[in-house]
């Protein structure tokens, strides 16, 4: 059974092939083509953590492609009054094709995956948020950022950037390491600016490193968030208190106060680069107005493409595991 609980759990060529799908089906889309590749599907969106964008794309996503999203809130489950996740990963998999689960704990998110007959993807948990990182890189492949041969029939862009560099600054969080699995996949330069006391797992990191050593990548982590901008195609940055760091929040205000992203960390990138945000984004902290609001942002392109990165993902798992209920 194939799962997407992480971007590690791929190899180039896998991850380039669902690229390539959400490409072709996001172009159908435009085209008014229908795409029925899961006609009759069924998905349920476990939602332990609750979130905009990636359910009305998850819902929307499966409806597109013919199918029928089912939305499961803590307060729908008897996960969220005791039950074990060992039940209710069999059960509720013993009813539907696909499980989408949005997590706090990713070992919360492995533990369905084990005990669930059908493909799970996350959604989100504290570790990694893969699902976002495909919106992301299908948003530079559309900007001409790092796009692959195989998938260049289908962008057009005059000046094509072959080796970019994605700056990422602020927390080492779960963007941070689904940055690190991303670019040491692909092969590309990845630069980490983040407080002392903020780096990114260092267990995630080593993996990074050896993943690198077989794709080329470059990855360098620093507190420096001066060098990292310099001459980057890509600034992005995440929220300094993610949900369920609200007891944080002073703290990480004082030391995140040097990590904003504003027009001068933007004019030390190159001249063409573009700002990311997976939202939702807090103006005037980790992100200037004018930066968010700029033309060089790409934040609304970037979220609506959750919506075509997340079809990808489930025509191909759907290909990979020849999905049928009991």
């Amino acid at each position: 059974m194939r799962h997407f609980l992480t971007l590690n759990d791929f190899s180039k060529a896998e991850l380039l092939e669902m690229m390539k799908l959400a490409i072709d089906i996001k172009m159908q889309h435009i085209q008014g083509i229908p795409t029925p590749y899961l006609s009759g599907k069924t998905l349920a969106m476990v939602f332990e953590k609750s979130s905009t964008r990636t359910r009305v794309s998850f819902q929307v996503g499966i409806y597109q492609l013919g199918g029928f999203g089912i939305f499961l809130s803590n307060s729908d489950l008897q996960l969220g009054r005791g039950e074990i996740i060992r039940d209710s990963a069999a059960v509720i998999s013993s009813m539907v094709d696909m499980i989408m689960v949005r997590t706090h704990m990713h070992q919360r998110l492995e533990e369905f995956a084990k005990y669930s007959s059908v493909p799970v993807i996350n959604g989100l948990s504290d570790a990694f948020h893969p699902m976002q990182l495909l919106a992301d890189y299908l948003t530079m492949i559309e900007n001409g950022i790092f796009v692959p041969h195989r998938i260049l029939d289908g962008v057009a862009h005059k000046n094509i950037i072959a080796m970019p560099i994605v700056a990422y600054i602020g927390d080492g969080n779960n963007m941070a390491h689904s940055w690190l699995m991303l670019a040491s996949k692909l092969g590309f330069e990845l630069r980490l600016a983040c407080p002392k006391n903020y780096q990114p797992n260092q267990d995630i990191v080593a993996i990074a490193y050896e993943n690198a050593k077989k794709s080329g990548a470059k990855i360098i982590i620093t507190d420096d968030i001066i060098e990292v901008a310099k001459a980057a195609n890509v600034i992005t940055t995440d929220t300094w208190v993610s949900m369920g760091q609200e007891a944080e929040k002073e703290q990480r205000m004082r030391d995140f106060k040097d990590y904003k992203v504003d027009s001068h960390i933007m004019s030390l990138a190159h001249q063409d680069a573009i700002f990311l945000h997976c939202l939702p984004a807090y103006r005037g902290l980790e992100v200037s107005e004018e930066v968010i609001d700029g033309t060089q942002s790409k934040i609304i392109q970037e979220a609506h493409n959750r919506l075509h990165a997340q079809k990808g993902v489930m025509v191909w798992l759907n290909k990979q595991n020849r999905i049928t209920t009991i």
